[in-house]
């Protein structure tokens, strides 16, 4: 049985795909401040340590009792808006904590690496469906980090010989198909959706007046059960190659699109305020997905909008009764 570290696994997306690689045999060994995750997600049979990542002798004492195959980096900070008010903070969290992994990679000769970056490294682009061949442009801080992080660990990767693959969420959605973990914070469209369904009230759409069929802005959402399902490919692809891929599904929805849909769904109908684009913001943007395609031509997409929705609804109504 292969030894995975992941970190950030009592996260939203750290917690899914520690899920899915201990389904598919693999002893997963997590790693966590609970800063922003909690433990509640993974339950107790995980072997799971709390350790601040920014703290490397921390994290030397427990690797030196695996054998480790391959990491998972999720660690990190998340909310882009904070992500400009506190940038040296984020920088601390999201960058030198991945350097430090980066360097266990150099200290224990582990030769396989996946790293959770983000579509934000791209910023507003004149083609709106972008390639990992685009240019780099990201408007927050927080998409400024991760691309830091990407150049780091392509270094890393030709000084100290291990093969990476760089994942670029465009925007997750949705629980654990058996609502083992899910959502865990408000912040993201589907997430304040999730809220109002249980306190009706009101959410905040941010701009109408964008270059859209509707006037609101469009993302590609992708179903945390398809995007956990690309890491597994990813470990077993990056045995013989690095990887940089677009994970989405090369289609956009706006933001009253997905609203309407799961108004669709509910009795009580979900109910909006329009307010001034934040300057973070994106008009629209969505993945290009060929390179996904050729290299994981078996995989499909398995949830659709209104899929990962009746399933948000159900964890929802899972979350108040535990």
């Amino acid at each position: 049985m292969k030894n995975i570290l992941v970190t950030g696994g009592a996260g939203y997306i750290g917690s899914k795909v520690s899920y899915e690689l201990k389904d598919r045999g693999y002893n997963v060994i997590i790693v966590d401040n609970l800063s922003t995750g909690n433990k509640k997600q993974i339950g107790s049979n995980f072997t799971f340590y709390k350790v601040d990542l920014k703290k490397l002798n921390n994290l030397i004492k427990i690797i030196k009792k695996y054998k480790i195959h391959a990491i998972f980096h999720f660690a990190g900070l998340t909310n882009v808006k904070d992500s400009e008010k506190n940038k040296k903070k984020y920088y601390v969290n999201n960058v030198l904590t991945t350097v430090n992994i980066l360097k266990l990679l150099k200290i224990f000769s582990i030769k396989y690496f996946i790293f959770s970056s983000s579509a934000s490294v791209y910023g507003n682009q004149k083609n709106i469906c972008v390639k990992e061949s685009s240019n780099k442009n990201p408007q927050s801080n927080y998409g400024k980090n991760k691309l830091t992080c990407e150049n780091r660990i392509k270094l890393f990767s030709k000084k100290y010989k291990f093969n990476y693959a760089i994942l670029r969420y465009f925007n997750v959605v949705g629980p654990d198909k058996k609502m083992r973990c899910g959502p865990l914070h408000n912040g993201s469209l589907f997430s304040n959706i999730s809220k109002a369904i249980k306190s009706k009230k009101k959410i905040n759409i941010y701009g109408d007046n964008y270059n859209t069929k509707d006037g609101t802005a469009i993302r590609d959402y992708i179903d945390v059960n398809d995007l956990s399902e690309l890491h597994i490919l990813s470990l077993h692809k990056i045995m013989r190659k690095s990887l940089v891929l677009n994970c989405g599904y090369n289609k956009g929805y706006s933001v009253l699109n997905v609203i309407n849909t799961f108004n669709k769904l509910l009795k009580n109908k979900i109910k909006y305020l329009i307010k001034k684009p934040r300057p973070e913001d994106i008009e629209k943007i969505y993945a290009n997905t060929e390179l996904l395609r050729k290299n994981f031509p078996k995989w499909k997409r398995k949830y659709s909008l209104i899929k990962t929705i009746k399933n948000i609804i159900v964890w929802e109504r899972f979350k108040i009764k535990k």
